[in-house]
C-alpha cells in the first residue's frame, strides 16, 4: 500500500468506515464477516500482531539507491511493531519496488508513504506533530541513547554512500547517531536503520512501559484491513454473504 501523505495531519485511517462494493461497513461489521472464513489461530495473531504496534515513531528512508536495503528496513520496521514506513526521495533514487525476497511479505503489513522531497516530509511531519531526528555525523548529533523516543518522532536514514541530503540535515529537528567501539566507522544502512528501531522500540519500553499505543479504534481498523488481506477474495465474500443475508 503506497499512499502520499498530505501536509496538515497525522497519517489518515483511510478505511473507516469501509467501502465494499458501494456500502460502508464499520471495520467490526467487517470482522465479523470474515471471522468464519479464518481459523481461531489466524484471528489471534492478527489481534497480537496489531495489539503491538504504534505509530507514535515513524521509520524513514530518504533516497536510498538500493532497494534491497529499503525492503530491509520494512522487515525490520514490521517485526518491532511500528506500522508505517515513510520513504523520501532522493535526487539519485532509483525508481522504489519492494524487494519481495527480502521483505518476506512485510509490505502487506505495513502502510508505506511516499514523499518527492524532504522540505515536503518535514513540513507535513511537524505540522502532524513529529519531530524529525536524523542519524548523521552532524556537528550537534548527540547519542541515540539520548532521544526520548516517547514523543511524536520520525527516525530518518539517509542514502547508503551519500547519508542524509542536505536538505534533510538543514531542516531536521536534531541529529543522533549510534556509538561505535570499532575501527568500522559506519554500519549498513539496513542495519543501522534496524538498530536504531531496536533502541527506539526498548526506551519506550523502559521509559513508559510499553511500545504499542494504538487507540482500540485504531486497532479494530487495522485488524478488519488485515482481515481482508488474509482472507482470499475477502470483498466477493462480503458481498456474497451480505446479499444472502438480505434476501433471507
Amino acid at each position: 500500500m503506497q499512499q502520499l501523505l498530505a501536509a496538515g495531519g497525522r497519517p489518515p485511517h483511510r478505511d473507516r468506515p469501509f467501502d465494499i462494493a458501494g456500502r460502508e461497513l464499520s471495520p467490526t461489521r467487517i470482522i465479523e464477516l470474515l471471522t468464519p472464513f479464518m481459523t481461531e489461530r489466524r484471528m489471534r495473531r492478527i489481534r497480537e500482531v496489531v495489539g503491538e504496534r504504534t505509530r507514535t515513531v515513524l521509520p524513514v528512508v530518504e533516497g536510498l539507491v538500493n532497494t534491497g536495503n529499503v525492503s530491509a528496513v520494512m522487515r525490520s520496521a514490521e517485526a518491532l511493531g511500528y506500522q508505517d514506513v515513510h520513504v523520501v526521495k532522493g535526487s539519485n533514487e532509483k525508481r522504489y519496488k519492494h524487494s519481495k525476497r527480502t521483505t518476506q511479505g512485510a509490505q502487506h503489513w505495513l502502510d508505506v508513504w511516499r514523499w518527492p522531497d524532504a522540505d515536503a516530509f518535514v513540513r507535513a511531519m511537524h505540522d502532524s506533530g513529529y519531530r524529525v531526528v536524523v542519524t548523521a555525523l552532524r556537528e550537534d548529533a548527540k547519542s541515540i541513547r539520548e532521544v526520548d523516543f516517547t514523543r511524536p518522532t520520525a527516525l530518518v536514514v539517509g542514502n547508503e554512500l551519500e547519508g542524509a541530503s542536505d536538505a534533510m540535515l538543514e531542516l531536521a529537528d536534531e541529529a543522533a547517531i549510534i556509538p561505535l567501539n570499532g575501527f568500522t566507522e559506519s554500519f549498513n544502512v539496513s542495519v543501522a536503520a534496524s538498530i536504531g528501531l531496536y533502541h527506539a522500540r526498548e526506551d519506550r519500553i523502559r521509559r513508559q512501559g510499553h511500545h504499542a499505543d494504538l487507540s482500540q479504534e485504531e486497532q479494530e481498523a487495522l485488524v478488519a484491513r488485515f482481515c481482508l488481506r488474509s482472507v482470499t477474495n475477502a470483498e466477493s465474500i462480503i458481498e456474497r454473504v451480505l446479499s444472502d443475508l438480505q434476501s433471507s
